[in-house]
């Protein structure tokens, strides 16, 4: 085992394995606990340690957060679909909130300091602004958005009670991959869901077209994974310098709606690609884009990749 390591939970899944490198990149020593339920070991280079347990282990957790001398954690492992936290609510609050719970035992009891949290533009809802800053109301429309709200305030509740350093980021969207083996493979998600389609000749589906929106379909705010990894190594490093910590949107601070992410993959790939449109999903927020100002003044970090660059990248990464 290393020493003196950054710890990240959920290290083997899509996201995470991007951080992994992030923190690898700028010299840190990284330890991956992952419970490979949806994480594929394939994804780390084979130098990484990888630990393959839940974060609701938190005895294991404590123990071996201790041994690696972890001085903070990235935690990034829970479940990560709105639409399938309507239909199975309490399986959310058992691996989110239970896992927060868990996490934040775990790091008090082992000694480590700091921790950058995995949160979701999901906390806001569907606020009525062009674009939401994190001062706005947190009024979720999902068990997921719930769960990732109430890990904010737990982890902030830690921080006050404990001494413990925390940086809690609500990712939007989030596009894009550094290699094939890093590549995103959610069922939930936009781009892998049109991919899929592409690759097996169906029609890619459009959850509604009659929300409030200049073409009535969902607007969202996207950042390539890239960018949002090299946010958390900043969240990481800024702690570790004895930064306060803080709540900090990361996207673009630009909206773009289903039609013209399709719009965006024809362009890219050069495929024709029909649609269908079929009601809305239960817990989708009609429009949310971020106001990233203030991650950009705090933290030095901005989005350098746009939405063709992402799919760009996605679409290279893709085997089919």
């Amino acid at each position: 085992m290393t020493t003196d390591s950054w710890v990240v939970t959920g290290g083997a899944g899509y996201i995470g394995a991007h951080v992994v490198q992030a923190l690898r990149e700028a010299g840190r020593r990284v330890v991956v606990v992952d419970d490979l339920s949806t994480g594929a070991a394939s994804r780390l280079p084979g130098d990484v340690d990888l630990e393959q347990l839940s974060v609701l282990e938190t005895e294991r957790l404590t123990r071996l957060l201790g041994d690696v001398g972890a001085v903070g954690v990235v935690h990034l492992a829970g479940k990560k679909s709105p639409t399938e936290s309507m239909s199975d609510p309490l399986l959310y609050a058992r691996e989110n909130v239970g896992g927060v719970v868990s996490l934040a035992q775990a790091v008090r009891d082992s000694g480590a300091r700091q921790v950058v949290f995995s949160s979701s533009c999901s906390v806001y809802g569907s606020p009525d602004l062009p674009a939401v800053d994190e001062d706005a109301p947190t009024l979720p429309q999902s068990p997921y958005g719930e769960s990732k709200l109430y890990g904010e305030r737990v982890l902030a509740a830690a921080a006050r009670a404990h001494g413990i350093g925390v940086t809690s980021l609500r990712y939007f969207n989030v596009v894009g991959a550094a290699g094939p083996a890093l590549r995103d493979t959610g069922a939930y998600n936009l781009v892998p869901m049109v991919f899929r389609a592409l690759r097996e000749g169906t029609t890619p589906l459009v959850f509604g077209d009659d929300y409030p929106t200049p073409d009535g379909t969902c607007v969202r705010d996207y950042v390539d994974v890239r960018d949002l990894a090299d946010a958390h190594s900043l969240a990481a490093a800024a702690l570790q310098a004895g930064h306060p910590g803080g709540t900090y949107n990361v996207g673009r601070g630009a909206g773009y709606s289903v039609l013209e992410v399709l719009d965006t993959v024809r362009a890219v790939t050069g495929r024709p690609l029909l649609h269908e449109v079929v009601a809305r999903r239960p817990g989708d927020p009609g429009s949310i884009v971020g106001s990233v100002t203030r991650i950009g003044r705090e933290l030095g970090w901005t989005a350098t990749r746009d939405l063709s660059e992402m799919i760009t990248s996605a679409w290279d990464a893709d085997p089919g």
